[in-house]
């Protein structure tokens, strides 16, 4: 396996979770998001009840939860592209950041990303 640089170990590697109206929906943008090398890889986890407030009401919905797999300086590109395929009219688009992990994975991320 090759050397990391202790630097490059933190390369603001970030999981982005999106939440999507269905498993169909999340499945769609998550390729979408690789196919363009915005992400290394989305996972989509359905059967998510979420509970929110919207429009002053309290509201409850099945949806789909996307994570997908990235570079922090993609980020900011990827929510705008998750915006444009996405049917809410504000998805919830957040950053995580990553700590520390397989470094051969995290090598992976960098290159699919690359």
């Amino acid at each position: 396996m090759p050397e990391t640089n202790p630097d490059d170990s933190k390369d603001d590697l970030v999981f982005a979770y999106i939440t999507a109206a269905s498993k169909e929906e999340a499945l769609r943008i998550g390729r979408s998001l690789v196919e363009e090398r915005l992400a290394a890889c989305a996972n989509v986890l359905d059967g998510m009840t979420s509970v929110y407030r919207w429009n002053g009401a309290v509201e409850q919905a099945e949806e789909a939860v996307l994570i997908a797999k990235t570079r922090s300086s993609l980020f900011d590109r990827l929510t705008v592209r998750v915006r444009e395929l996405h049917s809410f009219d504000t998805p919830c688009v957040v950053e995580l950041a990553l700590g520390r992990g397989n470094p051969a994975y995290l090598d992976w991320l960098r290159v699919e990303t690359a």
